[in-house]
């Protein structure tokens, strides 16, 4: 299997997950992205994208819907293991795709600290 596949496994589509990681109140953002997150007890990582009208029209919606799991797909190897991620992006931000690799890194190992810390203690 290669590393950076994205099968439909790996995606959160059901109404219930969404619900459920919104629910654990967990959160990290930066300037451009605001990540939800639930630990899973899976060996990887799911991806749910959460894209309002704020950010423009169906066609911008879209384009950051592909951008956000396509930085997803090139950087979950380097994600912690076990984690859902809903991730919405900051309308008021237009990012390219490396910023929304390095923002997708960076706000997830805060939150699985935070989680690992949360579990712990």
């Amino acid at each position: 299997m290669n590393q950076f596949d994205f099968p439909r496994a790996d995606r959160i589509r059901s109404q219930q997950d969404f619900a459920d990681v919104y629910s654990a109140r967990q959160r990290a953002g930066d300037k451009n992205l605001l990540i939800f997150a639930i630990t899973n007890q899976l060996e990887r990582c799911r991806l749910g994208v959460s894209v309002s009208k704020k950010n423009g029209n169906a066609v911008m919606r879209a384009r950051k819907k592909r951008m956000i799991r396509e930085a997803f797909r090139l950087v979950q190897h380097q994600l912690p293991k076990g984690l859902d991620l809903i991730v919405i992006p900051r309308p008021e931000v237009e990012a390219n795709l490396k910023q929304y690799q390095h923002s997708l890194k960076q706000l997830t190992q805060k939150l699985y600290r935070r989680l690992e810390h949360k579990q712990s203690g």
